[in-house]
């Protein structure tokens, strides 16, 4: 069974903790501006931001391919029977295996020096995006004195985009 709340912060009685698992699906502060930080960059510099985008599924990938490669190596081994150095295929399926990750590796080391390129050049807007998670942070605890002012993430993300599109370029 479950239990749902639109409490921001529940606390349950122990019987209850130990019966259940708690997810919080409430957003973090540090969540929240690196979502902000991804529009202002995609907003403003579309190719770098799915340059990083690209580096982060192609990182995916590779890792993808390296387990497959180490799933073939133990399959090999262990299916191996008597010396492995007199079985061929067993050989050739290793090296191919070594080129395969040792290319994989050079393609992750060119990946982290991209990254750490785009990641300098998305710092200059890290400040936006951390004033815009306090403004959302604050704008969410006026509900603690109206709940009329309560405003959802989606709708200050449209409000934030909005801004950005309004805003004269430096």
């Amino acid at each position: 069974f479950y239990i749902t709340t639109r409490l921001r912060n529940p606390h349950y009685l122990p019987e209850v903790a130990v019966k259940v698992s708690l997810l919080n699906f409430m957003i973090t502060p540090q969540g929240l501006q690196d979502q902000l930080l991804g529009i202002v960059v995609a907003k403003d510099l579309p190719v770098l931001e799915e340059k990083k985008n690209q580096l982060i599924v192609e990182g995916a990938n590779n890792k993808r391919i390296l387990k497959e490669i180490e799933d073939k190596i133990l399959e090999v081994l262990s299916s191996s029977e008597g010396n492995i150095l007199e079985d061929e295929t067993a050989i050739k399926i290793l090296s191919s295996s070594k080129l395969l990750s040792e290319d994989i590796e050079a393609k992750q080391k060119i990946a982290a020096k991209t990254t750490i390129e785009i990641d300098e050049a998305r710092n200059g807007y890290k400040p936006v995006s951390r004033h815009g998670a306090v403004l959302f942070f604050c704008i969410s605890e006026l509900a603690n004195i109206d709940p009329m002012y309560q405003y959802s993430l989606p709708w200050f993300i449209n409000l934030y985009v909005a801004a950005i599109l309004s805003s004269e370029k430096s």
